[in-house]
This record gives C-alpha cells, structure tokens and sequence, in this order.
C-alpha cells in the first residue's frame, strides 16, 4: 500500500474511531441535584456503557450557557424542573424536535410540547397543605376558595418569584382569564398571615409551627419532610376535584439544538420515559411517573389518588410572562 493510501486509511479509523467513542458519551446539563439523577443515569450507563457526563446548575445559566456555546456546545440534553423553564428554553431556539415513537407511547401528549423539543421525565402536584391540628378535610375545596374571608390571616405562601407559582397562575390564567385570576391571587395576598417564603419547605414548617394554618406546596416537599417526621402535623389536600383538577407540573428533558450526539442522547431519553427508569426516576424524589403504566412509590401512592388538571403543561410556559405581570399587580412579592 502507498504512503498515502496508508494516511488515508489511518484518517478513515481515525474519523470511525472517534465518532464511536464520541457515540459511548452523553452529556447533559441539569439543574436537578446530583444524587436524583446520578443513580438513574449509573443505571443506564451499567446497562448500555455509555457514559454519561452531567453538569449542573441553576437553569437560567445552563440556557444562557447552551445559547452561548452555539454550534460549538457540548450538551446533548437539557434536564430541568418546569414546563415554563422548557417553555423558556423552546422560546430561547436552544432545542430541536426529537422524533421518538416510544416517547410519545410512553408519556401523554399534555406532558410533552407540541413541537416534541422536550418531554416530561417526571410529575409533581402543586397543592394545598393544611394543619391538621386547627383545619379539617371539609373546610376545603379549591384554590380558589383560599380567597375567601375564612383563610384571613392564615394562608403562607412561597415567593412570587419562583416558576412553580408562575406556572400555577399562568394555569389559572388559561382556566378563569385574566381578570378573574388576578381577582383571586388579590385574595391570597391578603389573607397571608407572614411574609412570602423563599422555598416549599419553610411553607411546610411554619404550618407544623402554627404561622399559618394552610399553604401551597410541591408534593415531594411534603414527603421529604414526611419521611424524616411521620408525626409532622400537616397533610396533603387534593382541590378542585370537581372541575378542573389538582395542578400538575413536571420535571423533563429536551434536546439541545445542536447536540454532538443527538442519537445516543434520543436513546438515553427513551429510556428514561421507560417503566424501568420511571420508577426510579419518580421513586428517588417522591415524585409521579410521567408514563402512566407506571405505578408510584408505595409513599407517594399512600398519599391518594387525585383528578388531575388536563390543560397541556406547555400552558404555563405560554402564559408565564402574561403570570408574573399579574402577580406583580397583585402584590404577591
């Protein structure tokens, strides 16, 4: 063989060699805690052996980071907390389509976008927690109903400022319109009993303490805390099970515009909408399965089933902006 068909050939596996070994990687950016997503994804990598390299922090300098590096990123996914940060996320041009059968058989169109740039891994209710020891069941029925004069003084609230709250109104907004919504958050805000909270968890306890006697949490906030105290004086409360339902909001993934290893990540979000990684997935934060055909931890389970809100969660991303100005004018700092 010729000097130069010898270079040529070494080019070729060199070319071929890389690209496998690139393929046996992917990375993805995450803004969830290390220890809920590292044993899912050492769970992947002893059943494939691709690796997975995950970088984490807050989601709004992961995006930034992602919009940044352009052609040149290294993330193959997005991993974060909220259909109104993927929302952000679309909006921002970070992402592209993944075209999945199997996604799509595995989580239900109002859990995923309809442009398929990210899909829901996992599910949380936002809903309302009370003291068992000064609020019966019967006492409550709505969110909306915390308006009313009975809750004067003793609702808490988490800050404004957190998309969680921005994704419930933004619902509120879609169901009641504008100026309903923003009647109802007037209300809230004046029945707080203490300033906003910075995190669910202080909501949680200064309802155990006797601050407040009912509140607005994610539902694994209250399992954490019900894990660690089994006597702890608060309990979940399921509203709107006459209408609309119980607000459910998500954890998901998306994958990034331009991704150096859009296959292999595809592969991996597969996967993780799969009963396998579902149940791990869910069970390690306390959360819902995304996918239907998985049933919940036997912790989460014994919390009761719930009518769940049917708007597609893409809902709170489109109206979050519209959300935060309202809540801004009603005074929920």
């Amino acid at each position: 063989m010729s000097p130069r068909k010898h270079l040529l050939a070494a080019l070729t596996l060199t070319l071929f060699g890389g690209a496998a070994q690139a393929a046996d990687e992917v990375v993805v950016y995450s803004s969830r805690i290390d220890e809920l997503i590292k044993p899912v994804f050492d769970a992947y990598t002893a059943k494939t052996g691709v690796k997975i390299k995950f970088i984490t922090d807050k989601e709004a300098p992961l995006m930034q980071r992602i919009k940044a590096e352009g052609e040149n990123g290294v993330a193959d996914l997005l991993l974060t907390v909220d259909a109104g940060n993927l929302w952000q996320a679309e909006q921002m041009g970070i992402l592209q389509p993944i075209r999945s059968d199997v996604i799509d058989a595995n989580i239900p169109q109002k859990y995923r976008a309809s442009s398929h740039e990210w899909t829901g891994l996992s599910l949380r209710a936002r809903t309302i927690v009370y003291s068992t020891e000064r609020v019966k069941p019967g006492e409550l029925t709505t969110y909306e109903a915390l308006a009313d004069k009975q809750w004067e003084g003793r609702l808490c609230l988490r800050t404004a400022k957190k998309v969680y709250n921005q994704s419930l109104t933004a619902t509120m907004i879609e169901t009641h319109g504008e100026a309903r919504t923003e009647e109802l958050v007037k209300g809230w805000v004046n029945n707080l009993s203490t300033d906003v909270f910075s995190d669910d968890n202080a909501v949680i306890n200064a309802i155990a303490a006797g601050q407040c006697d009912v509140g607005i949490v994610n539902t694994y906030y209250y399992g954490r805390l019900h894990q660690a105290d089994p006597k702890l004086p608060v309990k979940l409360f399921w509203p709107n099970q006459g209408d609309r339902g119980v607000h459910v909001n998500l954890s998901g993934i998306g994958l990034t515009k331009h991704a150096p290893h859009p296959e292999a990540a595809k592969k991996l979000v597969e996967w993780m909408t799969g009963e396998e990684a579902q149940k791990m997935f869910a069970g390690i934060n306390q959360e819902f399965p995304a996918n239907p055909k998985v049933a919940p931890s036997e912790e989460v389970a014994a919390w009761g089933s719930f009518k769940a809100d049917d708007l597609p969660v893409e809902v709170a991303g489109k109206r979050q902006a519209e959300a935060i100005r309202l809540m801004d004018r009603a005074g929920w700092n």
